[in-house]
């Protein structure tokens, strides 16, 4: 098994490259299509990666993703599954890709909030719309007796 390679991006603008002793992988028996090969291959793959100690995130990155993740995870592990193919290999190629995705998804900086201001046209309706809404309740009140 090779180590997983993430390509550069923002969050991590030198790619990542997760060593491949630190990705956990299982096996199961996929549901669904097999023909024959159904009962005895363990086609399904479950991909799992502790992001709490892996050596490819720098701390900032570490918490970012924890952060983003947080569903996710179990405990600190985040794990993806790929059942979706026939082949043990092309389901272990699909995990990996699912987990890259992720991983990227995750170390994407939050854009910063820029403040704006109202529209003026926005100001005149809520102004317009407080005025009528004012006009309704003074209809309500009784009558002044001078």
């Amino acid at each position: 098994m090779d180590d997983l390679r993430i390509p550069p991006g923002p969050g991590c603008p030198r790619g990542l490259r997760v060593p491949a002793a630190e990705l956990i992988e299982r096996f199961s028996h996929a549901s669904g299509p097999g023909g024959q090969g159904v009962n005895t291959s363990d086609s399904r793959v479950q991909l799992g990666l502790d992001l709490a100690t892996t050596t490819a995130l720098d701390e900032q990155q570490r918490e970012r993703a924890l952060a983003h993740l947080g569903e996710r995870l179990t405990g600190t592990v985040l794990t993806v599954a790929a059942a979706e193919h026939r082949s043990q290999r092309r389901n272990r190629a699909a995990a990996r890709e699912r987990l890259a995705a992720l991983l990227r998804a995750s170390l994407v900086p939050p854009r910063a909030r820029r403040a704006t201001k109202p529209t003026r046209g926005s100001r005149r309706r809520r102004l317009a719309a407080k005025r009528r809404r004012s006009e309704i309740k003074a209809q309500r009140r009784r009558p002044n007796i001078d």
